[in-house]
């Protein structure tokens, strides 16, 4: 496999960023300075940033990230960290989720001993429904559900999710996973019924395929974002040198081209709490895991 090197330095990284904001989620800290610290050791690290550092709490299970002006300190939530780096395109994506209430350690070990398990069985010929099977079945053991609108998903270079969709139920998706597929792995447990839906105001944002816009700033803005290689990016990394008001101009003349995705915070739709795990592991005979740590 070409830049298998690169692979595995980008999983080790993820892995060891993960740890570094687990230890920093702690009551009273606030959840916009614990992001940009998070963000700040990918920067040192040798790697950069897949997306945006994600810590979702309570009931929202991906996709929050705080905005430029967030007050909110961390105080008794229920918080899942996700975090991806790359190497030149290749990824480490990697979740853990915090307890900061004492309530919630089952929830938590319900998502872990759903990707343990469903790592165990990954291999090359291994169909998906099968993955789908031992996640969900692992959950509901537990007394949980399992999200069944959010999966695990396959990496490529500059891509975060591609194919496969690695499911967290029995979907009867009879397609086998192949010989050195790089996918990562992503139960979430759920307290609620197991459905997220869009919820709240997005702060993360992706180009689909650029466009030519008139306005100088905002082609400015636009070559910052394609300096991200076509990968997710917060609203706020464009403030240090753009205004609120020209990055608000800007979004919206890309959305009404047709090139801005968002994406806003995903909610369990009953108001559940939310558990997470993931790993991103290259498909072998015995897989290897990239985000583990030693």
């Amino acid at each position: 496999m070409e830049d298998i090197a690169k692979w595995r330095k980008a999983g080790s990284i993820a892995a060891e960023i993960r740890e570094y904001g687990r230890k920093l989620i702690r009551n009273g800290e606030s959840l916009l300075e614990t992001t940009k610290k998070i963000e700040e050791k990918v920067a040192v690290s040798g790697a950069q940033l897949a997306f945006p550092v994600q810590m979702s709490c309570n009931e929202i299970a991906a996709h929050y990230y705080p905005p430029f002006n967030d007050k909110e300190s961390f105080a008794g939530q229920l918080v899942c960290l996700d975090v991806g780096v790359h190497i030149d395109g290749c990824i480490g994506d990697t979740a853990v989720t915090v307890d900061l209430s004492g309530d919630y350690s089952d929830l938590i070990k319900a998502a872990e001993k759903a990707l343990d398990q469903a790592l165990r069985i990954t291999k090359p010929g291994i169909k998906l429904s099968e993955i789908g099977k031992v996640i969900g079945g692992s959950i509901k053991e537990m007394g949980f559900q399992p999200i069944r609108n959010l999966s695990g998903h396959g990496l490529a270079e500059y891509q975060i999710h591609t194919y496969p969709t690695v499911p967290n139920y029995d979907n009867g998706d009879q397609e086998a996973l192949q010989e050195e597929q790089i996918i990562a792995v992503e139960p979430f447990a759920t307290t609620g019924t197991g459905l997220i839906h869009e919820k709240g105001v997005p702060n993360l944002f992706m180009i689909t395929h650029p466009k030519s816009a008139r306005v100088g700033f905002v082609r400015d803005i636009q070559a910052k974002i394609q300096s991200w290689n076509g990968l997710p990016f917060a609203k706020n990394w464009l403030f240090s040198r753009w205004s609120e008001a020209q990055v608000n101009f800007a979004l919206k003349q890309f959305k009404d081209l047709g090139i801005l995705q968002e994406f806003p915070p995903l909610v369990e739709r009953s108001g559940g709490m939310v558990s997470q795990a993931e790993h991103t592991l290259i498909v072998k005979e015995k897989s290897e895991i990239l985000t583990k740590t030693d």
